[in-house]
């Protein structure tokens, strides 16, 4: 009689790792959403987000509704500032809390739902991750539907920016990027509001780093901007003077750095 083989119960069906949809193999991307009372949008934002990107960090910028809780149940980190401190303050903290996780990548995005979740792949392209340090969404090759006064004064700065640096930055203020988190900590970046947008460009490109720019959606509903026309101009004119010679003095020094042509 042939004996009886043991008894290893019903096959084991093979493991399947999920990766989230469209992340390349072995990159570790954080979303960094600053908010003020978006409660109205940030969670069906952080749901879309949330399966694309390894994960989400919300950063609450003292907010007085439920955008923590509304976060939070979508999915989100939720880090919480107390009191308001400003767009550039708010990002500051959700970056340092990427590098803390161990991400190589941050994918910013403003928290009223403004950029549209549709465009996250084409940021995350391997073409794109592999050569650049910097990718900066450009609306401005589709502006339909931007307020007009917003759409001018993007191109002012855009203009003044470009002739800074001599190289095109077609929409300067766009706030949906993918930042190399190893470049980022490196570089001087210090300011706390609405500024920070074109600091980061400059802190770049001043390093040498690599920027690039790719076409966006922007959805403008009804929702109130938190940008003050005249306030943050004014403070954005203020940060420029500054910024010129800083500009200056580190592109001197990294063209020494670098040494004569051979």
């Amino acid at each position: 009689m042939r004996p009886l083989r043991p008894f290893r119960g019903p096959p084991r069906k093979p493991v399947v790792i999920h990766r989230m949809a469209g992340l390349p193999c072995g990159v570790d991307c954080a979303a960094v959403i600053p908010c003020y009372n978006e409660s109205a949008t940030i969670g069906p934002l952080v749901t879309a987000v949330a399966v694309q990107v390894t994960r989400v960090l919300v950063v609450d910028d003292g907010s007085t509704d439920a955008t923590a809780a509304m976060a939070k149940a979508g999915g989100a980190e939720v880090l919480r500032q107390p009191v308001n401190s400003g767009k550039g303050a708010a990002l500051q903290l959700g970056l340092r809390r990427a590098c803390e996780l161990g991400c190589d990548w941050a994918l910013l995005l403003d928290g009223d739902g403004q950029h549209s979740p549709t465009d996250i792949p084409h940021f995350l392209e391997p073409r794109r991750i592999n050569h650049t340090d910097l990718l900066v969404g450009n609306r401005m090759a589709r502006p339909t539907g931007m307020p007009a006064v917003r759409r001018l004064t993007n191109r002012a700065m855009s203009a003044v920016l470009t002739a800074l640096t001599a190289t095109p930055l077609p929409d300067s203020q766009c706030g949906f990027r993918l930042v190399r988190l190893s470049v980022w900590k490196s570089l001087p970046i210090r300011c706390a509001h609405f500024e920070v947008e074109s600091e980061m460009l400059l802190a770049f490109l001043a390093a040498g780093r690599r920027v690039e720019f790719i076409p966006v959606e922007s959805r403008y509903k009804t929702e109130q901007s938190k940008i003050q026309p005249c306030r943050d101009t004014l403070r954005w004119l203020r940060w420029l003077w500054h910024a010129r010679g800083e500009f200056a003095r580190a592109r001197a020094s990294l063209k020494r750095a670098s040494g004569p042509p051979t």
